[in-house]
């Protein structure tokens, strides 16, 4: 843990920064091939790159462009950028899209953020997130960098969750919020007085937005210091500090707000996607890589005392793509898993949220030629987990002509209180 960064003056800060950005730009060019492609097509040299306002000369970089790398080139598709030996572990996200990444340099990269965030050495903490995602990963490394005991229980298994966390005097817990919810909720089935009998005192929620009801329940019913982070499946983005004011933008990360269509930069308060570059993802370096996000930023200190930039919370989507779960549900990926199914004529995902727990149903049309819809179900339900890595709460058949062409095929209905 060190935090000797986190109250530079700004104009120390932006000296920092700027030397970071061009360390990172040369080790990327030189040893990432894909990276050194996407610089080349843009005309752009590590000499071009002084400054964070250069980066304007680089388009962001998506998702689709290192699943369209890693398909022609797999698995790591021309971006891994130190030798294999050095690598311990690999993230994988939908698509599949393979992160590999080194945990030692993860760990020590975000320890302070997870210190913010309320946890001590010491602690016995929880990580509920599956061990297939970087969230689950890097958070993992960074918790033990503390000094503190990680518990891999991953997803599911609610009843074995409260039985760890009362047996191994849990102190912290790492994972979905309406999963936590859950998880207290059945051990107050068992009878168990969740505020008496548990040793749970701080929780970081991620993944998912966190209705100010939910938040309220976890902090004043259940005597736990809540904080969120923002990241993608890349790894890590923002952090929340004990002021709750916004989300601190580590120093090991660089986040422009930037107009989406064009890359530019915006300024601050100005509404804009959220665009990472991690500084310390030197195995794996993407630079501008665009998350999809909207939110928008200030430089103006935290009363925590740190002067890190600090972002919103997510306002939205750029584009019709949505978090189910905690994982991201792409139209696209959708439209070519049913497009296996010769019988299914137009679909449309439908994401609610009753009781606080996303319900992600997918409704079909379907023509005259089905016979069996139970096997039609079974095979629709494989095909989606497998490839999404999420399973459809409910599938549902609706009448011809229900589902028009011009309908989005994915809608968020959720309502946010």
């Amino acid at each position: 843990y060190d935090p000797t960064t986190e109250t530079m003056s700004s104009s120390d800060r932006t000296a920092f920064m700027n030397s970071r950005l061009r360390r990172f730009v040369s080790h990327t060019y030189r040893n990432a091939p894909s990276m050194k492609n996407w610089l080349d097509k843009a005309g752009v040299r590590p000499e071009h790159i002084r400054t964070v306002k250069d980066l304007e000369k680089i388009p962001p970089i998506r998702r689709s462009d290192i699943m369209q790398s890693q398909q022609a080139e797999p698995p790591y598709g021309g971006f891994l950028a130190v030798p294999l030996s050095k690598i311990d572990r690999v993230a994988i996200s939908s698509g599949p899209t393979y992160f590999p990444h080194q945990s030692a340099v993860w760990g020590k990269a975000n320890a302070s953020a997870y210190y913010a965030m309320g946890f001590r050495p010491g602690d016995v903490v929880v990580v509920t997130f599956s061990y297939l995602y970087m969230a689950s990963l890097g958070g993992d490394a960074s918790i033990r960098t503390l000094g503190a005991t990680v518990i891999a229980t991953g997803t599911g298994n609610t009843e074995q969750q409260v039985q760890v966390l009362r047996q191994a005097r849990v102190t912290g817990f790492y994972g979905n919020p309406s999963f936590l919810v859950n998880i207290i909720n059945k051990a107050e089935e068992q009878g168990y007085n969740f505020k008496k009998d548990f040793f749970l005192r701080v929780a970081l929620i991620a993944a998912e937005m966190v209705p100010q009801a939910t938040r309220r329940f976890l902090e004043q019913d259940c005597g736990l210091y809540c904080s969120e982070a923002y990241g993608t499946s890349e790894g890590q983005l923002a952090f929340e500090c004990p002021a709750h004011n916004l989300l601190h933008v580590g120093d090991t990360q660089l986040i422009e707000i930037v107009d989406p269509a064009t890359g530019k930069q915006k300024g601050p308060g100005e509404v804009g996607e959220i665009v990472g570059t991690a500084f310390h993802a030197m195995a794996f370096p993407l630079i501008r890589f665009a998350t999809g996000d909207l939110s928008y930023y200030t430089d103006e200190p935290c009363p925590c005392g740190r002067t890190s930039r600090r972002i919103a919370r997510i306002l939205g989507r750029v584009e019709d793509v949505t978090k189910v779960k905690g994982i991201f549900v792409y139209p696209k990926q959708v439209a070519e898993i049913i497009s296996r199914f010769p019988e299914i004529v137009r679909f449309q995902v439908v994401v609610t949220r009753p009781e606080h727990r996303d319900l992600m149903t997918l409704k079909l049309e379907l023509n005259n030629d089905v016979v069996n819809k139970d096997k039609l179900t079974e095979s629709v339900n494989q095909a989606i987990l497998e490839v999404c890595r999420i399973r459809a709460d409910k599938l549902q058949f609706v009448p011809a002509g229900t589902i028009s062409e011009q309908t989005k095929t994915v809608v968020d209905e959720r309502k946010w209180d």
